[in-house]
């Protein structure tokens, strides 16, 4: 069986997270393709799509927002996720299970006795009205029923897992900072969730998952899988469209699947500088992640760092002023022909950021 050497592997990522190349996509077509952008910070899937596209206007992205779609919602491993509306329907009923038990590992304390298909029916009612509200209003007027866990266990459990629930724009639009107001998926798209499968029958959703995990993330291990969507039960889905897949080794031993036609380019390939958001899951999106950062700096990727990829790996974090202007800090050393690279993509942030106005770079050595 082929070993694809850790430079392999980085190549290949970068080709199906659009970082080797900027796509021609539009906004619409590479969140498909991406299968969603983590978003719990708003403005961090603009930056995510200008590292891969080429001309990318955010004022298409906010359309999409606002034209519903797109959506953001709580999906892959709890955290919110800006994804198309189709995909939204049709993963959220496979997330479902995944959804209350993280949610449980948190306030299994707090939610002890309280049955969650009532805590669902009760939370139905109060959203059945169609007025937007807050997670914060959601819990107030359910506390009186359930004085007894929190307002806070109550309300993440009812908005982040007992009812799919969409984040109503102007949260997430280009450039404008406003709170959360929920509303129920289907009422916001009107149209119906795809249920979660019967245990032990087909899996189509899962099944869709893998393919689409493969092609945005593959070559990649069924533990790399799990890290990127959360979910534990995806077995029988793998053994279904196992068939259709190719499989490698990496060069710890792990088997790696991957779609037959998926560009897996030569690992001599050039890889240009990407400046990328926090929580990109080009770096989340794996088990192990040393395919693209190095274990002593892993930490960066759950602690909300923007990073820098040089040569297809994570060689130092960024951050903006308010007036779009670019800090890096160094995690190595940099050649001269690096930190040329790196100022001059640093640029084309940097003008996206502050609209025109600035292209200031700076590399602030320690």
């Amino acid at each position: 069986m082929t070993v694809l050497s850790h430079r392999a592997l980085n190549r290949a990522t970068l080709a199906r997270q659009l970082l080797l190349d900027r796509s021609g996509l539009g906004p619409l077509d590479a969140v498909a393709h991406l299968g969603g952008l983590q978003a719990q910070e708003p403005q961090e899937p603009y930056l995510g799509l200008h590292a891969r596209l080429r001309a990318f206007d955010p004022a298409e992205l906010s359309a999409l927002l606002v034209d519903r779609q797109v959506v953001r919602t709580h999906l892959m491993r709890r955290t919110v996720h800006l994804v198309t509306a189709d995909d939204a329907l049709a993963w959220r009923g496979r997330h479902e299970a995944m959804l209350r038990q993280r949610v449980l590992g948190v306030y299994r304390a707090e939610l002890a006795g309280v049955g969650l298909e009532e805590l669902a029916e009760a939370g139905r009612q109060v959203m059945a009205d169609g007025r937007p509200r807050t997670m914060a209003e959601v819990a107030a007027e359910l506390a009186g029923r359930w004085p007894g866990p929190g307002k806070r266990a109550l309300g993440e459990m009812v908005v982040a897992a007992l009812i799919p629930m969409v984040q109503l724009p102007p949260r997430g639009l280009w450039r404008q900072k406003a709170g959360v107001r929920n509303l129920p998926l289907a009422a916001w798209l009107g149209r119906d969730i795809v249920p979660p499968p019967a245990a032990g029958g087909p899996d189509p959703a899962g099944e869709a998952l893998v393919r689409r995990y493969l092609a945005a993330y593959g070559p990649a291990a069924s533990a790399d899988l799990r890290a990127w969507c959360g979910l534990a039960g995806l077995p029988a889905a793998v053994a279904a469209v196992r068939d259709d897949l190719v499989t490698f080794r990496d060069e710890r031993g792990r088997l790696l699947l991957d779609l037959p036609d998926a560009p897996r380019p030569d690992p001599d390939t050039p890889a240009p500088v990407r400046f990328l958001p926090a929580f990109d899951n080009a770096v989340l999106g794996y088990h192990d992640r040393t395919r693209i950062i190095d274990d002593a700096h892993r930490g960066l990727s759950v602690a909300g760092e923007r990073v820098v990829l040089v040569d297809g790996r994570v060689a130092a974090t960024w951050e903006a002023g308010e007036t779009g202007a670019v800090t890096v800090r160094p995690l190595r050393r940099m050649a001269g022909v690096e930190r040329d690279e790196v100022v001059e993509e640093g640029r084309g942030v940097a003008l996206f950021l502050s609209e025109g106005e600035s292209a200031s770079v700076e590399i602030a050595d320690s």
